[in-house]
């Protein structure tokens, strides 16, 4: 299961849920301007990110610009507090699951939403349509086989340009 916070009109945050729907993942949304989000949850959404504020914090939003402080002053209980006032100083989307922790909308990032027995799927599925009819075969000129990574080769990517 996944949480995503979101926000309305958020652009990434559309195609953060469609990805979602479209492989199946069962998620549950919040919006950050509607659902006031708890101390703990603050506190955990920080627990996850690697680096920090850095990560999860808008630099470009109206809130983070309005601070009378270095975001790094701050002690936790003043953050926490600060995110739960201004939520919109939060980047979107934010997707947390049991294995992941991803802020914004990359499509490499994302597919770490998916569980291990997925991804199993998944490449079951590539193994069985890699063959000399798929559109890349004329680059790639290889049939994978199971549990191999086939890449171009240089020479192949310079006769395509």
């Amino acid at each position: 299961m996944v949480i995503i916070y979101t926000s309305p009109g958020c652009a990434s945050c559309r195609k953060a849920k469609q990805w979602l729907k479209d492989n199946q993942i069962e998620f549950v949304e919040k919006n950050i301007f509607t659902t006031l989000l708890n101390k703990d949850e603050i506190k955990y959404i920080l627990s996850r990110s690697e680096n920090g504020t850095e990560d999860i914090i808008s630099v470009r939003s109206k809130a983070y610009k309005a601070l009378e402080k270095d975001i790094d002053e701050y002690s936790t209980n003043e953050l926490v507090d600060l995110i739960q006032k201004n939520p919109s100083i939060l980047r979107r989307p934010i997707m947390i699951s049991k294995q992941s922790f991803v802020v914004g909308y990359d499509d490499d990032e994302i597919t770490t939403m998916m569980t291990p027995s997925m991804r199993s799927k998944f490449d079951d599925v590539c193994e069985k349509s890699c063959n000399d009819s798929c559109p890349n075969y004329p680059l790639c000129g290889s049939v994978r086989q199971p549990g191999q990574l086939v890449l171009p080769t240089e020479e192949k990517v310079q006769a395509e340009i």
